[in-house]
């Protein structure tokens, strides 16, 4: 490794960079042209991030401001980096370094580990889950395959967290998590784990991170020529830094600030794996001095999308929620996000297909479609109904319904008990019905009727066995007197139908599994309280999560986009759901939480989503500052302001703030006040339309703001203001 140096610039040279910039909006050239010191980049979804931050390294390079090999820029997948470094050789950029963190560091790590430890570097676990099998037979603790899988990921979480096996329990506990096994069994598993990497002289993935911030702490040597190396960071998705990535950003880093962070608070998704939005919400504590850029031009979505994302985030929670971003689309406005409600399940997945088979007729390819769910065990009824209207489709991020252990595992024992009559099985002894064989047969298998607590693989893996319980009972109503023999063969031909699907499919997905893509029509299905938000978030935090999750579900439609929920699980089922909580005041017909269906805060929701962007009133320029939306006009166009109602309104402002003991910003912003003597608005349904007079300001403030509007003298004005 070699320290980087500068090179002057030539004309043509400049000319060369300043192409680079070209087609850049605003926002993004000004993150391209901001080299130097701390940047922050609040990036919404769809808002072109990845062209902002490659277009800034490559003007970097291209005006010789930086040097290639100066440049270390990391995000969180292989794919991602493939992507930036393939944009970036488009750009003349191709001598930077886009890794992921895990790869940069075992880059740096082998390269430093012969001088700083000596010796060959230990060999790198792959998968781990076979030591974590190993481990807790140690510990004389039995782990099925799914339980392995949730405590593999509880030891990842812990050491990315920097959480030793002796602290894990107390962490972990007054984290929330939801483990598999009991606190202390894991903690034994996670240090039986550790010895058994040590006695075999491996390391895996975590211990990369780990090894390699060890040694740039040990070793100011080290450290200072990996930061003679590198002189200049980008870090792409930076809501999903985790405390042990943080750390080795600071020390590659040091004393500098050559910094430049992309992320979206309200995108963090990936909290159970130790993922955090604090470090880019605390950014510019950490930077006073940093230039903060916010992407809010979204290219990706209609207006219509844009602005059911928008009000999803707008009733959200918590700190992330105070930073979320407005997204203003750039797109022609499109259909309205569809709404449909079924009787049950498989009407559902049924209405889905068929709407997905209509898209395709109309020239939508399949490949541009998605149907996205909370939980990989939703998938089964989509596959069947996809299949049943001859639409092929890929399973993304989950194994295909019928290839799943448990899923397998379960079809054996259904079949041996079918082949025995049930004579030879003591559980099946005077069971009758189809649906409670089934039950009997699982249970022998672990399935209970009652879903374990916790998320992760155990709860997929119940609800896989649980789907399966579902099908035989609605075989059974549909086919009276069919069976286990029967299912067994029903089940044989629903797997031979569902063949391997084609690459041009539509996809099936995950919510957590589409982030970072995009589809031309997405359905987002299941979209009911116990779903959405899933019953095991229990705190406002994990609701909150869970909120973010469907935002992202949202964002990844560029034209088309359809919401479903069911009422009840099973054709003639009692219809006791209801349609997700986050869904109130956006749905038609549904109060917003607090609100009332319909009302003027509604109506002017409505009118502003036909509106598509936000445009200056003077100039009619796309409009992005809060500031500027809020007024409906550029900052420096001219204001048609009544002044004399402007100070009206103040004063009156100055009397609610003092008789209600609060400051006067939260009565109206100055900007609101300036907005409303712009407009002036005569009644109710214009003065709702105006940003930051909601359904309650306008209930308590309404009417008193439209008499000073209207010159009217308020009652007691003169008196004194208690």
């Amino acid at each position: 490794m070699t320290a980087a140096t500068h090179s002057s610039v030539s004309p043509a040279d400049a000319d060369a960079a300043d192409a680079v910039l070209l087609g850049l909006d605003p926002e993004q050239r000004e993150v391209a042209t901001t080299l130097r010191g701390p940047v922050c980049v609040l990036a919404g979804a769809g808002t072109g991030k990845t062209r902002a931050i490659t277009h800034r390294i490559a003007y970097g390079v291209r005006s010789g401001q930086l040097m290639p090999a100066s440049v270390l820029a990391v995000t969180f997948t292989n794919r991602a980096a493939g992507e930036m470094r393939g944009r970036l050789r488009t750009l003349g950029a191709g001598g930077v370094q886009a890794r992921t963190f895990h790869s940069a560091a075992l880059r740096q790590l082998q390269y430093f580990w012969p001088r700083a430890i000596g010796g060959e570097l230990p060999r790198l676990l792959e998968r781990k889950i076979q030591f974590v099998a190993e481990a807790g037979a140690r510990c004389r603790i039995r782990l099925d395959r799914n339980e392995l899988r949730d405590v593999t990921g509880e030891i990842e979480w812990a050491k990315v967290t920097q959480t030793v096996p002796a602290d894990y329990p107390a962490v972990a506990l007054k984290a929330g998590r939801e483990a598999p096994r009991d606190l202390a069994e894991i903690a034994q598993i996670y240090s039986t784990y550790e010895q058994l990497k040590r006695d075999r002289g491996m390391i895996d993935f975590e211990d990369v991170l780990l090894l390699t911030v060890g040694v740039l702490q040990d070793r100011h040597d080290i450290a200072e020529q990996i930061r003679a190396q590198y002189q200049h960071f980008v870090v792409d998705e930076y809501q999903d830094v985790s405390p042990l990535q943080q750390r080795l950003l600071e020390l590659w880093l040091g004393d500098r600030d050559s910094l430049c962070v992309v992320g979206d608070a309200s995108q963090t998704i990936y909290s159970f794996t130790g993922a955090t939005p604090d470090h880019l919400l605390d950014f510019r504590t950490r930077y006073p001095q940093a230039t903060v850029v916010k992407l809010v031009r979204d290219y990706r979505s209609t207006p219509q999308v844009v602005h059911l994302a928008n009000g999803l985030l707008g009733q959200a929670r918590g700190r992330a929620a105070e930073h979320r971003l407005e997204l203003v689309s750039q797109r022609e406005p499109g259909p309205d996000p569809a709404y449909a409600e079924y009787p049950d399940e498989p009407a559902e997945a049924e209405g889905v297909a068929g709407r997905v088979r209509d898209l395709i007729a109309a020239g939508v390819p399949a490949g541009e479609i998605a149907v996205l769910y909370r939980i990989n065990a939703q998938s089964e009824v989509y596959e069947q109904a996809l299949a049943d209207v001859g639409v092929p489709y890929q399973l993304r991020g989950a194994e295909r319904f019928f290839e799943r252990a448990e899923v397998q595992k379960a079809v054996l024992a259904l079949r041996g008990a079918a082949r025995s009559g049930g004579s030879e099985d003591p559980l099946l002894q005077d069971v009758v019905e189809l649906g409670s064989q089934v039950r009997a047969v699982l249970s022998s298998t672990g399935w209970t009727t009652e879903p374990p607590a916790g998320s992760g693989a155990v709860r997929d893996q119940w609800e896989s066995l649980a789907a399966l319980v579902r099908l035989a009972e609605d075989f059974a109503r549909s086919r009276p007197g069919v069976t286990l023999a029967d299912l067994a063969v029903e089940l044989d031909e629903r797997k031979a139908a569902q063949h391997a699907p084609t690459v041009q499919g539509v996809t099936l997905a995950s919510l957590h599994a589409a982030k970072g893509l995009e589809w031309d029509a997405v359905f987002l299905v299941g979209l009911t309280d116990g779903m959405m938000p899933i019953t095991y978030a229990k705190t406002d935090e994990q609701v909150e999560e869970e909120r973010r999750l469907l935002y992202v579900g949202v964002t990844r439609a560029r034209h088309h986009l359809t919401l479903s929920w069911a009422l009840s699980r099973a054709p003639g089922g009692r219809a006791s759901r209801r349609p997700s909580r986050f869904l109130n005041g956006l749905r038609p017909g549904s109060a917003a939480p607090g609100g009332r269906p319909g009302g003027p805060e509604a109506g002017a929701a409505r009118k502003r989503g036909r509106r598509g962007p936000a445009l200056c009133r003077v100039c009619g320029r796309t409009l992005t500052e809060a500031g500027d939306i809020k007024l409906m006009r550029c900052a420096d166009c001219p204001s048609d302001m009544d002044e004399g109602l402007y100070e009206r309104l103040r004063d009156w402002r100055a009397g609610q703030s003092k008789l209600q003991g609060m400051p006067a910003y939260c009565v109206f912003t100055d900007k609101t006040l300036m907005a409303i003597a712009e407009t002036a608005p005569a009644e109710p349904g214009e003065l709702s339309m105006i940003s930051g007079v909601g359904g309650r300001k306008l209930e308590r403030y309404g009417a008193d703001v439209l008499a000073i509007c209207a010159g009217q003298e308020l009652a007691g004005a003169d008196s004194d203001d208690a």
